[in-house]
């Protein structure tokens, strides 16, 4: 992967030629963009390799905080490319094996980030789509939006999306809709919990812009601890050794440099370091770009 340093301009002009943007402003937020609205933003195993790379980037990095998952155009991604499908279709068992782990590999790899993601849905997102919201911290959506797990309409199943999807909105829905393939809104995606919060698509992009200045208004190491303990505590048994990791968590953080800074301000009544390099603009610095196609499936 290679990542080109350049001024807001040039990567705004690069934009037009790539399938996927990959940027970083100087206050640390992230944007990956799907940038192929005529075949409405859908993935191939290329692309898939090309997020895989972005992704990675991203988690070894740390000047990034935040990490937007966005796409231009009216769809926010309509899956798996029709053409790479007929394309596996052909291809043997071992093949189909090797194609659906890389695609298992990239949701894995999204989903476990250590900065905190927002995805932003302007529109329909389908098939293997909603596991790419799925794998976000936080989803925000217009009212425009849509969703559809659609892959047995096709002969298919949403298993490499399946562990995001249904931690995201629960066996029982799960159960519903990997069934019946219904295309439902974002007031239901919200009522089953795999978005955060509906907007007017007008209000979409302040909508991320304040989640955003939520989030870097926080200490950044705290909330890649934070988002790591959501992860090793749910579930799990309420016993000593987990009394004992907890204990030791905070007592660890409450040392910190970031810990002790973060006491120390508010005691002092004044701001925190990192919120005050946080609002140092949001220039872009680097660009990144890839290619896709379209279709409503995982894949």
């Amino acid at each position: 992967m290679s990542i080109d340093k350049s001024d807001s301009t040039k990567s705004n002009n690069l934009s037009h030629s790539s399938k996927v943007l990959y940027t970083i402003s100087d206050n640390g937020v992230a944007t990956v963009t799907f940038n192929n609205a005529e075949k409405h933003n859908a993935f191939d195993d290329t692309i898939i390799k090309t997020l895989t790379d972005i992704f990675n980037d991203i988690a070894k990095r740390d000047d990034i905080k935040v990490m937007v998952l966005a796409a231009n155009g009216k769809s926010f991604s309509a899956g798996a490319d029709l053409g790479w499908m007929k394309r596996m279709a052909g291809y043997s068992y071992e093949d189909n094996l090797k194609d659906a782990h890389k695609l298992a590999e990239m949701l894995k790899v999204l989903n476990f980030l250590p900065q905190a993601t927002i995805a932003k849905i302007q529109g329909a997102a389908f098939g293997g789509a909603v596991g790419l919201a799925s794998c976000c911290d936080i989803v925000i959506a217009s009212n425009k939006a849509s969703f559809c797990l659609s892959e047995v309409k096709l002969g298919l199943i949403p298993a490499t999306i399946s562990p995001y999807v249904v931690n995201a909105i629960g066996l029982k829905a799960s159960r519903r809709y990997f069934q019946t393939a219904e295309r439902f809104f974002a007031d239901k995606a919200m009522q089953i919990g795999l978005v955060d919060e509906v907007v007017d698509a007008d209000e979409l992009t302040p909508a991320v812009d304040k989640m955003i200045a939520t989030l870097l208004s926080n200490s950044p190491a705290a909330m890649r601890q934070a988002k790591q303990l959501a992860f090793d505590v749910a579930y799990q048994k309420i016993d000593e050794p987990l009394l004992s990791d907890t204990s030791a968590r905070i007592a660890s953080i409450r040392v910190s440099n970031e810990g002790q800074e973060g006491l120390s301000a508010f005691f002092e009544k004044r701001s925190p370091a990192w919120q005050q390099s946080a609002s140092t603009g949001n220039h872009l610095t680097s660009n990144h770009v890839a290619s896709s196609q379209c279709n409503d499936s995982e894949g």
